[in-house]
């Protein structure tokens, strides 16, 4: 099911509005390098605060972003864990949250996930009554944040929708050994998520690994998961590719 935008909001065709089974009121985007102010390593829409980028341009992203929404976004202080912050509608202009996910109930509040390779991840109930963004890295994705944020939602994992937002693809994502047996040792058929490079390095399908761990679970409508920020730089930011870089966003909300 395609998304569309109230017609007061105008998504730049270059960011990415999901296509996915959420009810029609749940909203969501992902924003790309398009548009914004930003220069040199961070050019274009780095919503990033603590990456380096002159603070005045960041602002300047976030406010464009801003007048897309209808309230200002939950940002969190992401630490690649797994504590699922529950936001309403009277905490968006707090200091963030040290949280990887976030819950909503709330109408009007919306949720958002910054990344430059790690997954987004978004959730919703089919009864379009609560939703949730994750932020999957590696070790938030081994340590049961998908996990912690379905349960922190309250329904039945089979009435839930998901969504895999722009990742640093399998092809280009290579990691050590203590990755592969982080999930190995959780569930050897994550295993076929990883190809073998030799000399204990893998490549890993991060994905991969999102679908099996929310297939376990019970969330069987997901969709999304088809881009590599890293090989797609005009498009995307990738912190693996360039170290220095800015943050895209990934947002959903619930109209009110």
């Amino acid at each position: 099911m395609v998304q569309v935008m109230p017609p007061e909001r105008i998504v730049p065709p270059q960011w990415i509005v999901p296509q996915w089974e959420a009810p029609l009121r749940v909203r969501a985007l992902s924003t790309t390098r398009h548009g914004g102010v930003s220069r040199g390593k961070y050019a274009g829409f780095n919503v990033g605060v603590a990456v380096g980028d002159d603070p005045a341009q960041v602002a300047a992203n976030r406010a464009q972003l801003r007048a897309l929404l209808p309230g200002e976004p939950f940002w969190l202080k992401q630490v690649h864990g797994t504590r699922v912050a529950e936001a309403g509608s009277t905490q968006a202009d707090a200091e963030p949250v040290e949280a990887d996910a976030s819950v909503t109930r709330s109408p009007g509040t919306v949720l958002v996930i910054q990344a430059a390779d790690c997954m987004p991840v978004l959730l919703a109930a089919r009864s379009g009554d609560v939703i949730a963004a994750a932020h999957a890295g590696w070790r938030g994705l081994a340590a049961g944040v998908i996990e912690n944020v379905v349960a922190a939602m309250g329904v039945a994992p089979g009435e839930i929708a998901a969504w895999l937002g722009p990742a640093i693809g399998g092809a280009a994502y290579e990691v050590g050994q203590d990755v592969h047996d982080a999930f190995a040792s959780h569930d050897p058929a994550a295993a076929l998520a990883f190809t073998a490079r030799g000399g204990s390095k893998y490549f890993v399908d991060l994905y991969a690994l999102a679908r099996q761990r929310l297939a376990g679970l019970g969330v069987t409508s997901v969709h999304g998961g088809n881009w590599c920020t890293h090989g797609d730089a005009e498009r995307f930011y990738s912190y693996r590719r360039d170290g220095v870089t800015g943050r895209m966003a990934t947002l959903i909300w619930l109209e009110r």
